[in-house]
């Protein structure tokens, strides 16, 4: 189907990480024809189903088109807007339509609220209300949006870790260690005048929880579910995507996985042949 590589995104559920062993076919790869083992991060991507139909004009909301046949599940976990019977066809004045989906998490067995997320659609106006109205019904699969070798960026949350004093959070030398009031702070907090401290002086606070994006990871191999006992996960039981490196956030954390933004030629070159995970 290929229709349905119009999606720019997906949401996946961080699993974990393990070692990959590949073949190295990159050319000009000092270990090219070798295996080798590289590190990578699984993503379980249940299904998605399209929740709502979103129109624009001029960059602002005008229209919000629910789909018909919601899962039955869906109003009794999300507040589900009781709006008039609009049709998709009955809205005439806009110039973009972006589609809000929600993903069938129940099928994991991590969750049952699914995450809902505004994702665009390729292509101009005319094309996006074609390919909603073809799938309006229909479960999306991963499978089908992404391919094998391709690169992707991964859009979500880091791992919050709470309150952290200045060193851990900016990474400010300690003092030596026969310093007044206290080694690990700030030697100052600023000058005499202007008499008051600037958000720019490192002290403790917030650190993580940061929204991040990591570009250009490449899908080493994808799947239907079949990984065992993860730990701090479970199993892997529907669809899911090996990407190469590390992932932000802790298991369980749901991201959105997109098509790259901004490509380099390094990691599009690159070229594995997937053998096994250990």
């Amino acid at each position: 189907n290929n229709s349905v590589k119009n999606i720019k995104g997906f949401i996946g559920y961080k699993a974990g990480m393990m070692s990959a062993c590949v073949k190295d076919k990159t050319p000009d790869s000092m270990t090219k024809e070798k295996r080798i083992v590289i590190p990578v991060t699984i993503l379980e991507c249940p299904t998605m189903k399209i929740f709502s139909v979103r129109f624009y004009k001029n960059g602002k909301v005008v229209k919000d088109v629910l789909a018909e046949n919601l899962d039955k599940e869906i109003r009794k976990k999300i507040k589900v807007p009781k709006v008039k019977k609009t049709k998709i066809d009955d809205v005439k004045d806009y110039d973009d339509v972006k589609v809000i989906f929600y993903s069938q998490v129940k099928k994991t067995g991590l969750k049952k609220t699914p995450d809902l997320s505004e994702i665009d659609l390729k292509g101009n106006a005319e094309e996006k209300i074609k390919w909603v109205k073809e799938n309006l019904n229909k479960e999306i699969s991963v499978l089908d949006v992404f391919e094998k070798g391709q690169l992707v960026d991964l859009r979500g949350l880091t791992k919050g870790k709470g309150l952290q004093g200045p060193v851990k959070r900016f990474g400010i030398t300690l003092k030596a260690h026969k310093s007044e009031k206290g080694v690990r702070r700030p030697g100052s907090l600023g000058p005499w005048h202007p008499a008051r401290v600037t958000f720019r002086a490192p002290q403790s606070g917030q650190l993580g929880m940061f929204t991040r994006v990591i570009y250009n990871n490449k899908i080493i191999n994808m799947g239907k579910g079949n990984f065992h006992g993860i730990k701090n996960f479970g199993d892997v039981k529907t669809d899911y995507i090996v990407v190469r490196g590390s992932i932000q956030g802790p298991a369980k954390r749901q991201l959105i996985i997109t098509s790259p933004l901004r490509e380099t030629k390094k990691q599009k070159k690159k070229d594995f042949e997937f053998i096994e995970l250990r």
